[in-house]
């Protein structure tokens, strides 16, 4: 099979096409024949391996040779003890721990994936467990009345948090760039933040800042919120996610501004509830662009570079 491989962290010209073996599905495993896998930042930041976390299991080089992990595609085998799926199963899921959407097939394991709903394409199902998950954990708590900021929410799971907040009747600020700033404003958000022009830390007080891109001091963040706010962020610097978890949890506790790190959980009970808001036309899907196999490096770059506005998605195959 046809699949994107690299054997070092760098940019994209490390990547390249090969011809590598059709993985074998074991005990609890299921063979995916890909049809769509989404882009996330995750991906970029292994391909880099920056932030260091990135390179966990793997310091020195990648511990898996293909990324690629939110996949959505027709099941081609399964291995022994999977009785949820069958072959020719349509099924998607977020396959983090073992990679391998930019190929031609890739093996997840069972309890990662669920029957993609009638109503979505692949393409569309694709864009959802991970960004999804991380946008529905991260708003759990808003409810109607609230301020809510999201930093980063032209891209993916920024998208889906703006559209979550909105629904859940709060008042939704949006910062990204001053090129995505059209688009937060059609998916309905009360107001837009260039952070290139503005700090938002300086714009509130918010009972909720949702932090996609976290790169700040936690005494920024802190002035943001209102007494009683919360702080949540999702990746970014290593050093502010480590002052976030301790001296912004230390401030939040003689402040009573709650300061912390989402600790996202993963799989298909995270992220299907999004996908019935999807189906039912509640909560719209952006696919930004499509990219082929070969277009796997530009498509990288493209969500990287901060280009994205919603989700990127590689076809390995006809969506």
């Amino acid at each position: 099979m046809r699949g994107v491989v690299y054997d070092r962290y760098g940019p994209p010209g490390v990547l390249r096409i090969e011809d590598i073996p059709v993985p074998v599905p074991t005990a609890n495993q299921v063979l995916v024949e890909v049809v769509a896998t989404s882009v996330n930042l995750s991906d970029w930041e292994g391909l880099l391996g920056s932030p260091l976390y990135a390179r966990i299991g793997g310091l020195r080089a990648p511990k898996r040779r293909v990324l690629g992990s939110d996949i959505a595609g027709r099941v081609a085998a399964v291995g022994a003890g999977v009785t949820r799926f069958h072959v020719g199963d349509e099924v998607y899921g977020d396959n983090l721990a073992l990679m391998g959407g930019f190929a031609e097939y890739a093996v997840a394991p069972d309890t990662m994936l669920a029957h993609k709903p009638q109503g979505l394409t692949f393409a569309e199902a694709s864009t959802l467990p991970q960004a999804a998950a991380i946008a529905l954990q991260g708003t759990a708590q808003v409810h109607a009345g609230q301020r809510v900021l999201v930093n980063g929410a032209g891209g993916g799971s920024g998208t889906f948090a703006i559209q979550l907040a909105a629904l859940a009747g709060a008042h939704v600020t949006g910062v990204d760039n001053a090129g995505k700033l059209d688009y937060l404003r059609d998916l309905g958000v009360d107001e837009v933040v260039d952070y290139r022009r503005s700090d938002f830390t300086r714009l509130g007080p918010f009972d909720l800042v949702l932090d996609l891109v976290a790169h700040r001091s936690v005494f920024a963040y802190r002035r943001a919120l209102t007494p009683g706010g919360h702080y949540l962020c999702v990746g970014g610097a290593v050093p502010t996610l480590l002052g976030v978890g301790t001296i912004g949890a230390a401030l939040g506790l003689l402040t009573g501004r709650r300061m912390g790190v989402l600790a996202v959980r993963t799989g298909p009970e995270h992220f299907m509830p999004a996908a019935d808001l999807c189906v039912a036309g509640d909560l719209r899907i952006r696919v930004d662009r499509t990219f082929s196999l070969d277009e796997v490096p530009q498509a990288l770059a493209y969500v990287g570079e901060g280009r994205a506005h919603g989700k990127v998605v590689v076809a390995p195959r006809s969506v």
